[in-house]
Formats: structure tokens, C-alpha cells, sequence
């Protein structure tokens, strides 16, 4: 820590405490009084402010802070990035590192990874972690969970949202959301909406027409006001129908604010903001990420011009100044009873490793050949740059300075210890690792001699492979820019560094070799696929992700995870790059998929995919046997009830996965959609009913005409089963009526 900056701390501290004692010494100010209503508390304080001071909460004074107003006791509000961790601080005027010394935090799995274990209550243990250490760091505001959904396997902010499916997207954000607020930290979910790519984001403006809007990419924020009661909302950076998110009309005002009740606030994302009158007037509540100087924000002087010249009435800026207020009494700022934080501890280890454990999808397993006998093995090569490579300090605003980062390579020593020898070869040529990068270049210097050097890290790998008696390959993308980044997407769905030759070479110098991938979506497999026996998707793992996938690779855990998103062979099978609807054309971008995104995609054209939404092998087998469905009474929920066997020879847990399909729909929709799912531990041999609930929603599609979701009168099939491609239990259900629902 930087010797100043405790002491100046301790100052400001001290400074606050005589504020707050100062207003409490003059009178009983109820917005003091934590047993005094909500509403009477925000009330009390608004009516206490100046103009001046009601501003100063509406905009930044520095990259992640508003002011304090120590006259009232308001602390100097501290926001931080942090889907997946709590972002190491930066200077106050700067993106680069402030250079402290107490800005770590324990590195989560990023939220792909989370959505890969279909496990809700872990994700609300995964939001804990979060929302106490910002605690712990003095964050009020955590600026996550990001919930935009995957339409393109090329998008570089992939791996910070949780896949493809709304439904499984909605179930991440709410658990995560519960976990973050119940630290005394405010969630902010995000990018409210349709923000789908990192190409062309600042401008880019989005088409697409109500049901699709409504069905695929407002669910998830939908659930977080209304069920998770999240407290912030994040606009996005592109425009939708013509107007940018973070001051869009329709989205704020309209459907958020009025249609969803929400009484949160609205953040702009960092720089979102074009338009003074625009942000006043169409739902904005605090503006962040301008350049510099702050009072020369959008919500600063010219909404303070615009004041006192009449243009723009006091209640604009008072219900803004509520809604902040709001949130900073939700989160108990004023309060001495908000809830202590901590950083680092061995829960949160255990968390971060289980979300990593659960994570990792069993892709491919032929012959049996995971897990490995530590008993019979006596080398193991250990082959690919990503083995070794530090994950979690890059890829944008989700990078975290983590206390440690176990990699895949001691995560497999770990394991082994003394029983086996294990060597290491690169195998390929990854800029970022090699001694070509200057200190603070952005971009690794072109290599000349890169070929040669390639070639021999390659040789060095296939040697290595030929003596040991099983290879784990571990390579996939990185966070570096046009892979798994913030700021741009994927050129295509090829792994670099010459990784498709390489595999090839290995898996010919050795068949008994293991394929682990890092990435946050899918790649291409197909010209070695056919030749490797097995293979994992470990997405990027965190602080604990080698040790989880050490103890997945040796047997003492049993993989469960499955996939959030679909894999394709080709980019062309996916529904945006099919159509031509990616990345957009003279700045607009055209949703012509409409509802068909994902696994939707794929039933509908009837497209084998690599593998299937929600797929996910195991060490041990699943059986199911029955498929029970309770009477759908008018207004009555319903419930599918399904029976589930642990056939196999090993403990392990399976995820349930219950799709609706409308038989003979009036309108167009998806041939199936998930709508439940539950995940299970069973011993070997026992046998478990898992139920369900199936309510009028699961039925519903939104029509525009009634703005309203319609659960349509007629004949539902319901399917229940492994994957959206493995659902063996199918069952008629009928609805009787027609009926709006509440969604």
C-alpha cells in the first residue's frame, strides 16, 4: 500500500464519522434512523439538499466514485467492475492501475462457466463471494452480473455472460444477483440491452422486432428487477431502433421504469452518454465514464443550466436523486449494521474451485480413457501454451488481480505428485508468452524468425508425446484482442497458433491423448476431433481452475457440467453468420433470425451441431425412466416430475433439462424451448425423482397486439432429458384456454 494512502483514508473516515455525528447532534434526522421506512428515508434527505448537491449525485468525480457531501453525511460512493471478481483499482482520471497494494481479490470463473453448471444454488454461493469481498473493498455499486445473450459465437464478451437460452440465462442472474445484495452491496446487471457484440458497440444500432425482443434478450434483465430485486441497471453502448441504450426511451422509461416498476437507478455504461436532453428526459440516473473535467458531464453543468433556464423541470433531476438514494439505503451505507466483508478466505477458495469443478464439460470420452489411473501411469506430457499461462488480469473490464492463479499444468502436478514424471512442452508459439513483446506494447512485435521457432516448440511437443504414456493437450484462445476480449470479437472459429496441425501431430504421436480447451464459446474441432478419444471444455477457471481440472482429470471428481451454448462444426451454421446478419451493414445490424437463436437455430433448420446446447457426458451413466405431469388447471401451475437413475459405476450429478413444445401454435415459434431444469447428485445405483415446476409461463409466447404473453389454447408436448438433443421422456399436455400470464 502506497504509505500515504492508509492514513489519508483513516482521515476522510474520521472526517465522515464528525459529519455524520454533526447532523445527528443537531436533530433526529430520520434518514438516519435505519428502523424508519425506506421512502421515508430517501424523502427526508432529498428534501434536505441543494440543487449543487443533488447533482453531485448524478454524475462521476472520478472514474469509479461520486462525490461525497459530508454535510449530510453521504460517503463518497465507490463503484467497481466485477462479473467475475473485484476489479483492481485504477487512478482517478486513468485507466491504468492506481498501484495499491490491497486491491486483490479471489478470481471467479467468469459467468460461462458459471451458466455451464446448471447449478442455481452455487450461483447464488458464486454472488456471496462476490458481493463480500467488494464489501470488504468499500464498493457500494458491483457491476455485474452481464447477462447479454451469446447470438454469435464470435462475440469477445462471450465469456462474461452465461450462454444462449434465456431461460438458463435468467436463472444465472438472479441467483448471482440474491448473492451479491445479501453482502449489503448493490448488483447492476447488464448491458440493458441487445448488446450482442463488441464490434462496432459504441454506434452500432440494433433492428429487431417486439417478440424477439421480448422472448430472447429482455428475459434475463426482466427476472433480476422483478425477481432478484436488483438495484442497478447498466445501459449499453449501442443504439436500439435508432436511439443509444443508455438513453433510450423505450427501454428506460417505458419498459423498464414503467411496465417493470423498477425503482433502481440507471448507470450509463463508461462513456454511453451522447445527449444532454436525452439523458435527462429519457430514464438516465447517473452518468459515468465521460471524459474529464466532470462538471462537463451531460449531468452535470448543462443540466444545471437547463434548471435554472426552465428547460428541465426539478422533478427530473429529484427522481433521479431518489432512485440514487434509494440504492445507497438498500445497501445500508448509512447504516452501522451493514454486514462485515472478507477477501480471499477459504470459502471463497472452496467456492471459486466447485464453480470451476462443475464448470468443466465432458465433450468426448471414447473407450473410457478419462479418468486417468494415477496407479498405472508413470509419465504424463503435459503439452499447449495455456497449461501455463496466466488467464484471469486480462480481457477488459472483467480482468481481476488475483491472489494466486493455479494453473492447468500444477493443478495436473498436484495430482500426480511424486507417482508419475511429468514434462512440459509449449507446443506452440503464443505471442504473449514469448520475448518478442516490449514492455507495455499492446501488440506482440512481428517475429521474422516466428516459422522456425514454431516449428521447433512443435517438434519439441510431438517428442515429448511419443515417450509419455498419456497426453494432456491444453490450449484453446486467451484473453488477448480478437479471441476472448472486451473491445473486439473473434475473426472466426479456428484455433490460432497452428493448435488444429499440432493436435494432429500429437494425438498421431500418441493416441491416448486428452484435449482440455480454454475458451469462452465453442470452437472448431472438426479435422482432429474424429482422431482424439477425449475431450474437455474448461472455459477459463479462475484462481482454482487447474486444481478443478486436475481432480476432473484423475477421477476424484465427476464431471457435471454441460453446455450453456451451442457448439457448431462451421460458423456458417449459426443463425447471424447464416443469414448474412453479422456484424451489421452502414451501422445498422438486423436481427433477421428473429427468435431462432442458439439451439433454436439449429431444430428449426435441422443442422447436426459439434455438439448440442446443454450437452454434457459423465463418468458414470443416467438413466430415464418416467415422465409424470400434473393436470394444468386453469390459473394453476403444473409440474413435471421425471425419474432419474445413476446406472453407472461412479457418484455423480446430472442436470435434468425439461423443454416445451407447441404442437400446432397460431403464430411462429421455436420447435422447443428450455423452460426447467434441476441438477441432482446421485450415488452409483440410486434412483431420485426430480420435480419441476412447469407454471402457465413455461406455455406463453409475447404478442405485440396485446402487449401481453399469451398462453394459447391447444396441445403441448413436454420432453425431458440430457441435452436438447438426448430427451427421451415425452409427454402430451393440453391446455384448455386461452390465457394472458404474468411473466
Amino acid at each position: 500500500m502506497n504509505p500515504w494512502l492508509l492514513p489519508l483514508r483513516r482521515w476522510c473516515a474520521a472526517l465522515l464519522a464528525v459529519g455524520v455525528a454533526a447532523v445527528r447532534a443537531v436533530e433526529p434526522a430520520p434518514y438516519l434512523d435505519p428502523a424508519q421506512p425506506l421512502e421515508t428515508r430517501v424523502g427526508d434527505l432529498l428534501g434536505r439538499m441543494t440543487l449543487d448537491e443533488k447533482l453531485a449525485l448524478v454524475h462521476a468525480d472520478s472514474k469509479f466514485t461520486t462525490a461525497a457531501i459530508p454535510r449530510l453525511g453521504i460517503p463518497r460512493r465507490w463503484m467497481s467492475d466485477g462479473p467475475n471478481g473485484v476489479r483492481e483499482d485504477v487512478g482517478p482520471d486513468t485507466w491504468l492501475p492506481a498501484g495499491h497494494t490491497d486491491d486483490f481479490s479471489t478470481a471467479m470463473p467468469p459467468l460461462i462457466a458459471l451458466a455451464a453448471t446448471w447449478n442455481v444454488d452455487l450461483g447464488r454461493a458464486y454472488g456471496t463471494v462476490l458481493g463480500s469481498e467488494a464489501r470488504e473493498r468499500n464498493k457500494q455499486i458491483l457491476l455485474g452480473p452481464g447477462v447479454n445473450i451469446q447470438r454469435t459465437p464470435l462475440g469477445g464478451r462471450s465469456f462474461e455472460f452465461p450462454g444462449e437460452d434465456p431461460w438458463l440465462t435468467s436463472r444465472v442472474a438472479v441467483s448471482y444477483i440474491q448473492g451479491v445484495q445479501s453482502q449489503g452491496v448493490a448488483a447492476c446487471v447488464k448491458h440493458f440491452a441487445a448488446n450482442n457484440q463488441e464490434e462496432q458497440r459504441g454506434s452500432i444500432d440494433v433492428q429487431m422486432d417486439e417478440r424477439t425482443l421480448r422472448e430472447i434478450y429482455l428475459p434475463a434483465f426482466e427476472a433480476a428487477v422483478k425477481e432478484a430485486g436488483v438495484l442497478v441497471v447498466m445501459g449499453s453502448y449501442n443504439q436500439f431502433r435508432g436511439q443509444h441504450c443508455c438513453e433510450n426511451d423505450y427501454l428506460l422509461n417505458q419498459v423498464l421504469k414503467k411496465e417493470w416498476g423498477f425503482p433502481g437507478l440507471v448507470v450509463s455504461d463508461w462513456g454511453g452518454v451522447h445527449n444532454t436532453d436525452e439523458a435527462v428526459r429519457n430514464g438516465l440516473d447517473l452518468e459515468m465514464g465521460t471524459e474529464p473535467p466532470y462538471d462537463n458531464f451531460y449531468l452535470a453543468r448543462r443540466f444545471r443550466n437547463g434548471i435554472l433556464q426552465g428547460k428541465y423541470p426539478l422533478a427530473l433531476l429529484d427522481d433521479k436523486v431518489r432512485r440514487n438514494l434509494r440504492v445507497m439505503f438498500a445497501s445500508k451505507v448509512f447504516d452501522p449494521d451493514r454486514p462485515a466483508g472478507a477477501i480471499n478466505t477459504p470459502t471463497h477458495q472452496a467456492t471459486a474451485r466447485q464453480v470451476a469443478e462443475e464448470a468443466i464439460v465432458l465433450l468426448k470420452n471414447d473407450g473410457g480413457l478419462l479418468p486417468l489411473d494415477k496407479g498405472r501411469i508413470r509419465s504424463v506430457a503435459v503439452i499447449g501454451a495455456n497449461a501455463t499461462r496466466l488467464q484471469a488480469h486480462s480481457g477488459g473490464s472483467s480482468a481481476i488481480k488475483s491472489f494466486y492463479e493455479i494453473t492447468p499444468l500444477e493443478g495436473i502436478l498436484h495430482q500426480v505428485g511424486a507417482a508419475a514424471n511429468v514434462t512440459f512442452s509449449q507446443g506452440y508459439l503464443d505471442p504473449d508468452l514469448s520475448s518478442d513483446r516490449r514492455p507495455g506494447a499492446a501488440q506482440p512485435l512481428p517475429d521474422a524468425d516466428a516459422g522456425r521457432r514454431g516449428e521447433e516448440l512443435a517438434a519439441r511437443a510431438v517428442e515429448a508425446a511419443k515417450q509419455a504414456d498419456v497426453v494432456v493437450y491444453v490450449g484453446g484462445l486467451n484473453h488477448d484482442r480478437f479471441f476472448d476480449a472486451e473491445g473486439s470479437d473473434r475473426k472466426d472459429l479456428k484455433l490460432p497458433y497452428g493448435q488444429d496441425e499440432l493436435i494432429r501431430r500429437v494425438v498421431a504421436a500418441n493416441p491416448r491423448t486428452v484435449v482440455v480447451l480454454l475458451s469462452g464459446s465453442a470452437v472448431e474441432m472438426g479435422s482432429w476431433l474424429g482422431q482424439v478419444p477425449a475431450v474437455l471444455q474448461a472455459w477459463y477457471g479462475g484462481a482454482e481452475g487447474g486444481n478443478a481440472l486436475g481432480r476432473i482429470l484423475f477421477g476424484v471428481v465427476n464431471p457435471s457440467g454441460k453446455l450453456p451454448c451451442t457448439f457448431p462444426k462451421r460458423l456458417e451454421d449459426s443463425p447471424a453468420h447464416a443469414l448474412g446478419a453479422y456484424p451489421g451493414e452502414h451501422g445498422t445490424e438486423r436481427y433477421a433470425e428473429g427468435l431462432l437463436v442458439g439451439y433454436r437455430w439449429f431444430d428449426a433448420k435441422h443442422i447436426e451441431p459439434q455438439f448440442p446446447f446443454g450437452f454434457g457426458l459423465s463418468y458414470t451413466r443416467f438413466t430415464y425412466s418416467r415422465l409424470a405431469i400434473t393436470p394444468v388447471a386453469e390459473g394453476n401451475a403444473s409440474a413435471a416430475a421425471v425419474t432419474l437413475t445413476n446406472s453407472g459405476p461412479r457418484d455423480g450429478a446430472e442436470t435434468v433439462e425439461v423443454y416445451v413444445r407447441p404442437l400446432h401454435p397460431s403464430v411462429p415459434r421455436p420447435e422447443k424451448e428450455l423452460k426447467a431444469f434441476g441438477k441432482v447428485a446421485l450415488r452409483a445405483g440410486e434412483t431420485k425423482t426430480v420435480t419441476l415446476p412447469l407454471p402457465r409461463a413455461a406455455f406463453a409466447f409475447y404478442d405485440p397486439q396485446r402487449a401481453a404473453w399469451v398462453a394459447e389454447q391447444g396441445d403441448y408436448e413436454i420432453l425431458a432429458g440430457g441435452s436438447s438433443r438426448d430427451l427421451p421422456l415425452t409427454a402430451p399436455v393440453r391446455l384448455a384456454a386461452t390465457s394472458v400470464v404474468a411473466h
